[in-house]
C-alpha cells in the first residue's frame, strides 16, 4: 500500500490535525517528518481538546503507531512534557516510535534563537523562540547532537563541549550573555536517555516492512508551502522542507511509495510571524474572522494574521507539491458574511500576475485582485453531505476548488472529529 503525504497549503496552522485525525481510523502509521514544537495541531474529539506540538496527531488514535521521523528536530524535555499530558488524559502512548537519526535541540540553540531574533530588532524573522532554526544549522554544519548520541555518554560529552567552544563566544562576547556551562547541558541529556530508549527504533526500517506488508503510511509535515525554507517567502520561512518532497528525506522513504498529496487548505488565509502577506485584512473582517475562527497560535499563543482566501498560493501549493487532493478546512467560519471576496490574482507594478512570483520583492508589492461571491447564512456544522450545504457554500467550495487545481475532496463545518464532510476517499 502506497504512502501519503499531508502538507499545509498555505503558511501553516491549516489544521492539519484534525485532518490526521479524520485519517486516523484508516491508517496505520503517522509519521512527523520535519519541524519540532514550533508547530502546533489542534485536535477535538467530543468535548476534548487535545493541543499538540511535537508528536504526530496520529497518537490520538488506539490503532495507530505514531512515528517522529530522521527530519524531525526534538526538545527532549518538550517530548517527555507532552507524553506525559497525554497519559494523565488517558492516552496510550507507548506506540510512539523516534529515529535515532533525530537531531537534538538543546538549551544553548533556545538561548541563540532568542538573542538572535532580540538582534535582528526589525529585521526579526518572527521564530518561535524554541531554538529550530539554530539546531537545523548545526544540523547542515554538521556539529549537531542526534538522539543516537544520549546512549554514549563520551561521544555526547564531545559534541557539546565543541559546540560550546564557539557558541559560548557568541554569547558573551557578541550578546553580552552568560556562557552556558557544557558540563550543565551533558548532565540534562543524560537524563533524557533512559526516558527516551523505549521509544527509539530504525523508523526507515520499519516504515518499508510496514510498505511492503501492505500498512498505510501516512506522512505529516509541521508548518505550511509557504513556510519551506527553499519554496517559501523566503527569509520568513521555517528551517526545513515541509513540502512534499521533505517527506521522503525526513521519513526516510522513496517518492515512488507516495500515491496521494493531500493539501490542507483553510476557507480564507492566515499566518503567525513576520513577511509578505497579500490578503491580510487589518479592519473588522480582519478582526472577525480571527475571533471565530480562534486564531490563535496553538505554540505560539501570538494571534495569527487573518485574510481573505488566496487562490495563487492554491495554485502555487498544488505546482511545489504534486497536489492530489484538498482538505478545506474551517468553511463555517465563513457563515454570516453577506459577500466573501477571493483573491484570484496579483496586480504587481500595474500588471495581472496569476502566478506566485518567484521574485521576492515582486511579492512584496503584491496587491490582491479580488472577485466576489456571494456568502450565506445558515449554520453549517451538522451538514455530514456536500448536497446539504447551502448554495452558496457549496458554490464558493466549487470554485476554490476550481481556482486551486485539484478536487476538493474533504469539508471541515466545525472544529470537532465528526464535523467533517468526506467527497472522495483519501485512501
Amino acid at each position: 500500500m502506497p504512502a501519503l503525504v499531508l502538507v499545509g497549503a498555505q503558511w501553516g496552522d491549516e489544521g492539519k490535525g484534525k485532518a490526521t485525525d479524520l485519517l486516523g481510523g484508516s491508517v496505520d502509521y503517522v509519521v512527523r517528518y520535519q519541524g519540532g514544537n514550533n508547530a502546533g495541531h489542534t485536535v477535538v474529539i467530543g468535548d476534548q481538546k487535545y493541543a499538540l506540538h511535537l508528536l504526530p496527531s496520529g497518537i490520538l488514535s488506539p490503532n495507530v503507531t505514531p512515528v517522529i521521523g530522521n527530519g524531525v528536530v526534538i526538545d527532549p524535555g518538550v517530548l517527555l512534557s507532552e507524553l506525559n499530558g497525554l497519559n494523565e488524559r488517558g492516552i496510550d502512548t507507548s506506540k510512539l516510535l523516534i529515529s535515532g537519526n533525530a537531531h537534538l535541540i538543546t538549551p544553548y540553540h533556545r538561548t541563540l534563537d532568542k538573542v538572535t531574533e532580540r538582534f535582528l530588532g526589525k529585521r526579526r524573522i518572527g521564530t518561535t523562540g524554541r531554538g529550530i532554526g539554530p539546531t537545523y544549522a548545526d544540523k547542515i554544519n554538521r556539529v549537531g547532537i542526534r538522539v543516537q548520541d544520549l546512549f554514549d555518554e563520551s561521544i555526547l560529552q564531545q559534541k557539546i563541549e565543541a559546540a560550546l567552544h564557539d557558541k559560548n563566544q557568541l554569547l558573551v562576547k557578541l550578546y553580552n550573555r552568560r556562557a552556558i556551562p557544557a558540563e550543565l547541558v551533558l548532565e540534562e541529556y543524560l537524563g533524557y536517555a533512559e526516558k527516551i530508549k523505549p521509544f527509539l527504533a530504525d523508523t526507515t526500517l520499519v516504515l518499508d516492512e510496514a510498505l511492503k506488508a501492505g500498512k498505510v503510511v501516512l506522512l505529516e509535515g509541521g508548518q505550511g508551502t509557504l513556510l519551506d525554507v527553499d519554496h517559501g517567502t523566503y527569509p520568513f520561512v521555517t528551517s526545513s522542507n515541509p513540502t512534499a518532497g521533505g517527506a521522503c528525506t525526513g521519513a526516510g522513504i522513496g517518492p515512488t511509495k507516495i500515491d496521494r498529496v493531500i493539501g490542507i487548505l483553510k476557507a480564507y488565509t492566515t499566518r503567525v510571524g513576520s513577511g509578505p502577506f497579500p490578503t491580510e485584512l487589518l479592519d473588522e473582517d480582519g478582526e472577525a474572522l480571527r475571533r471565530i475562527g480562534g486564531e490563535r497560535g496553538v505554540t505560539t499563543g501570538r494571534d495569527r494574521r487573518c485574510g481573505w482566501f488566496d487562490a495563487v498560493i492554491a495554485r502555487y501549493a498544488t505546482r511545489v507539491n504534486g497536489l492530489t487532493d484538498f482538505f478545506l478546512t474551517k468553511l463555517d467560519v465563513l457563515t454570516g458574511w453577506e459577500q466573501i471576496p477571493v483573491c484570484v490574482a496579483y496586480e504587481i507594478d500595474g500588471r495581472r500576475v496569476e502566478e506566485l512570483p518567484y521574485n521576492q520583492s515582486d511579492f512584496h508589492h503584491a496587491k490582491p485582485v479580488y472577485e466576489t461571491l456571494p456568502g450565506w447564512n445558515e449554520d453549517i456544522s451538522k451538514a455530514k453531505t456536500f448536497a446539504e450545504l447551502p448554495k452558496n457554500a457549496q458554490a464558493y467550495v466549487k470554485a476554490l476548488e476550481e481556482m486551486s487545481g485539484a478536487p476538493i475532496s474533504a469539508i471541515g463545518v466545525g472544529p470537532g472529529r465528526d464535523e467533517t464532510i468526506q467527497i472522495n476517499s483519501f485512501i
